[in-house]
């Protein structure tokens, strides 16, 4: 009776130490999982923010991009199945210009966080596209701001 409490113990041990090496362990892609939060974020500056209510097709472009970099990016990570309306707040008092400079400053962190090495050869064409998809909203965005101020 005393070895299988002893059995017992030990596998319970066991598994709370593997319970807790595991919590501390993040995900296959926690870098992509923080570029989708910043790819909703620079999406929330460019759509429904706008002084007079209406989206131009610079900042359509943009969102546009932005939501097919966010697409291959959920394809090529575990989706941490949030909506695009998840996402920090935005100052609604903002002019265009400073929104349209913390997209970018957005993008640029979804675009460092998502270039990194890749072994998987389905997840590099994504990240890839994803990357294209940045640069696209990228150029929108400097497109707008260079236009407009």
């Amino acid at each position: 009776m005393k070895t299988v409490v002893k059995i017992a113990l030990l596998f319970t041990f066991a598994a709370l130490l593997t319970s807790f090496a595991t919590a501390e362990t993040p995900g296959i892609h926690p870098a992509y999982l923080h570029a989708l939060t910043d790819l909703r974020h620079a999406r929330a500056h460019l759509d429904r923010w706008v002084p007079n209510g209406r989206v131009d097709s610079d900042e359509s472009r943009a969102i546009r991009s932005i939501d097919a970099a966010i697409n291959d990016i959920k394809q090529a990570a575990i989706d941490d199945g949030k909506p695009l309306e998840d996402h920090p707040p935005v100052d609604n008092n903002w002019s265009a210009p400073d929104r349209f400079r913390r997209a970018l400053e957005l993008l640029n962190s979804a675009y460092n966080d998502i270039n990194q090495r890749e072994d998987n050869k389905w997840n590099r064409g994504l990240k890839g596209r994803a990357l294209g998809h940045i640069d696209e909203a990228r150029r929108a965005i400097h497109h707008a701001l260079h236009d407009r101020y």
